[in-house]
């Protein structure tokens, strides 16, 4: 079962940050260039329909496979131990993803078409992009060792 989860967790992982990278370096410069809110939206709209349910099952297969490494959660922020310390990781990315979100949601994607907008929604789409580069990282150190 676990290597279910792994195999979900990952193609999660490269939807959501295969499609970051894809608006951070191709989409997002012709944005600003040309000015085109219309463009990123067309393209937010079109990826939140894949992006979205593929970070659901990473949040998903994340906890479940979290469990499956340390099952007393009151750990997981423990950050003395190799695999609690990713994991705590893992989850202040996620919430720092989270609010990265919610603020493009709430504030900056309903005022989009006023002035500067649009480098705001770059200053939440150049972090979420890194972020997600980091969850990576972070994931493959689980079985590397690298940030361990």
């Amino acid at each position: 079962m676990y290597g279910w989860a792994l195999l979900l967790h990952v193609l999660g992982a490269t939807i959501w940050t295969g499609g970051h990278l894809i608006l951070a370096l191709t989409i997002l410069p012709r944005v600003l260039r040309e000015q085109d809110v219309a463009g990123l939206l067309k393209f937010e709209s079109a990826y939140e329909r894949i992006g979205m349910p593929a970070l659901l099952v990473q949040v998903i297969t994340g906890f479940w496979m979290a469990m499956q490494l340390q099952p007393d959660h009151s750990q997981w922020l423990a950050f003395d131990n190799p695999v609690t310390r990713l994991i705590g990781i893992k989850l202040f990315l996620l919430l720092t993803t989270l609010a990265f979100a919610l603020d493009a949601r709430f504030r900056v994607i309903p005022r989009l078409h006023q002035p500067g907008k649009l480098t705001d929604m770059a200053w939440h789409i150049v972090p979420v992009t890194l972020i997600g580069v980091l969850f990576v990282a972070t994931g493959v150190s689980l079985r590397t060792g690298w940030l361990a």
